[in-house]
């Protein structure tokens, strides 16, 4: 009985958290736990400047948070006397750790500052919420690209990644998966800074995508509206996966690029759905929908994890 009341409770906890963090979203940023490995990191980072071996101190600390991450949030469930209040401490981690509805509520405001017509205001939603791409000259097609790239990839890194985590390894797996998606967006970028600290970090973070950004993106063609959407998103997810740098961001973009037959573009660097039309602000808002479709589906794959794992 004891492991299918474990599987009952991690199940319990999955649906708290990820139905929290739909109806809830992330708490302030000085509130965010999310900010401590944030800082943290930068500690560690100013402490290894001075470190012989940069790429050996990057796999430290690439290694080091994310494990002391899992750690805190395993204690802080475990240190719960009932089942009942570990399912709730639980709960709050998954919710904490994921990201399914903040960056959909942000490219909502980018799509009412296009219909707007405030072109300038829409660039700098998406530049400080959404991309660090330079955000000043695009045109609002690109905008829009750019927003449902964002909306697409979170599929995998915000949503997919922590939950398939948390449903192997329940808090602290869900918790060393999010400080490592942090640290690669804080040391992962190539830069003469980075490109020895902050290889570990960005190598790491690509191997534990594999499997989310691949679901991700098989989630984003079942949630795809009609049979003609779901082969076209199945269609541009075969063929234009491989066109961005990343081995993984690539994945659930192309799914969502085909599943709303609109062509996501990256100045010099790719065009993923190319024939199709230009995205529009009913576009960023159609990709909301079927991200939400997809969290779903990827809901159902994570309780069916769960069910199989037998702990």
């Amino acid at each position: 009985m004891r492991p299918r009341r474990r599987r009952a409770r991690r199940a319990a906890a999955f649906l708290l958290g990820a139905g929290g963090d739909a109806l809830l979203g992330d708490p302030p940023n000085v509130l965010h736990p999310v900010r401590a490995v944030g800082l943290l990191a930068r500690w560690y980072e100013a402490r290894s400047r001075r470190a012989t071996h940069q790429r050996i101190a990057g796999l430290a600390g690439a290694v080091g948070i994310p494990i002391a991450s899992g750690v805190i949030a395993t204690v802080f469930e475990t240190a719960r006397q009932s089942p009942g209040g570990r399912v709730v401490a639980a709960a709050a981690t998954l919710a904490l750790a994921s990201a399914q509805s903040t960056l959909m509520r942000r490219a909502l405001e980018v799509a009412d500052a296009l219909d707007a017509g405030d072109l300038d205001d829409a660039r700098r939603l998406l530049g400080y919420h959404l991309v660090s791409r330079e955000t000043g000259d695009l045109s609002a097609g690109e905008v829009a690209g750019a927003t449902i790239e964002s909306v697409a990839e979170n599929l995998g890194d915000g949503v997919a990644g922590p939950w398939l985590a948390f449903a192997l390894a329940g808090s602290g797996g869900a918790w060393a998966y999010r400080a490592l998606n942090t640290l690669d967006s804080l040391w992962g970028y190539r830069s003469e800074r980075y490109a020895e600290f902050g290889w570990a970090a960005a190598r790491l973070d690509d191997l534990a995508n594999l499997v989310p950004s691949r679901a991700a993106a098989l989630a984003i063609c079942v949630g795809a509206s009609g049979e003609r959407g779901i082969r076209s998103a199945f269609d541009a997810w075969r063929r234009d996966r491989g066109l961005t740098d990343s081995p993984n961001a690539g994945q659930p973009m192309a799914a969502m690029a085909g599943a709303l037959g609109v062509t996501l573009t990256k100045r010099g660097h790719y065009a993923l759905g190319a024939g199709f039309r230009d995205a529009g602000a009913g576009d960023i808002r159609a990709a909301v929908v079927v991200a939400r479709r997809a969290s779903l589906a990827l809901a159902v794959l994570c309780l069916a994890v769960i069910a199989v794992r037998g702990r």
